[in-house]
């Protein structure tokens, strides 16, 4: 699934009427919740804070709001960019000032989703990995070939302890695994394994460094 790493800020204007989108990553409901308070609390004199949430994996809790906007023109529009872009555990928050021109349903509903895009858009976005962390620990010969073979199938090595041998603490994807395991069976005879290995989900941000969730 794809989630915010870091949230995002968006601002469009539509004949005199501003849209500005607070897009931010939340874990539940209640945090989703106190977000949109914030955000309502910071705009306090716009007319309308329109708003879409999306939390979970699997069956995710989609809820939204119109605020007081005609139904159906700004938070199911909202909610269907946040789906459309296939986005778990993210809340977004557009407020609207009104510019004195009347939008109509169409536009209303053009207007929250491109604002929505844009505040997406500011964002940084991260695609979540079902993977494993495990260590290997070996000889100071086989260092640099283990190390290839890490690279070479996209392995992450994100420890490594240098003392009587090499101890190193990976990461990697779990569509990997299989690959990577056979590789070193065959590179090393069986006498390199993975060890202590643990289930875990990770995402990589920007710069592509592995976060752990």
């Amino acid at each position: 699934m794809k989630i915010i790493y870091k949230e995002g800020k968006g601002e469009i204007e539509e004949k005199k009427s501003r849209f500005i989108a607070h897009v931010y990553p939340v874990q539940s409901e209640e945090q989703a919740v106190s977000y949109i308070n914030e955000v309502k609390k910071k705009y306090w004199d716009a007319r309308h804070n329109c708003w879409a949430y999306s939390i979970g994996e699997k069956q995710p809790a989609l809820r939204c709001s119109d605020d007081g906007e005609p139904s159906g023109t700004a938070g199911k529009p909202m909610l269907e960019v946040l789906t459309g872009q296939e986005l778990h555990n993210v809340v977004a928050v557009v407020t609207r000032y009104f510019g004195g021109v009347l939008l109509g349903t169409g536009g209303l509903i053009r207007a929250y989703q491109a604002a929505a895009k844009e505040g997406i858009k500011n964002s940084d976005i991260a695609q979540v990995c079902d993977g494993i962390t495990a260590v290997i620990t070996t000889d100071y010969n086989a260092y640099g070939k283990l190390q290839y073979i890490c690279n070479d199938n996209n392995v992450d090595i994100i420890d490594t302890d240098f003392g009587a041998n090499v101890t190193i603490k990976l990461a990697a994807e779990m569509s990997v695994c299989d690959t990577f395991e056979k590789k070193l069976m065959d590179t090393f005879a069986g006498n390199v394994a993975l060890n202590d290995k643990e289930n875990v989900k990770f995402c990589r941000n920007m710069a592509g460094n592995i976060i752990f969730l």
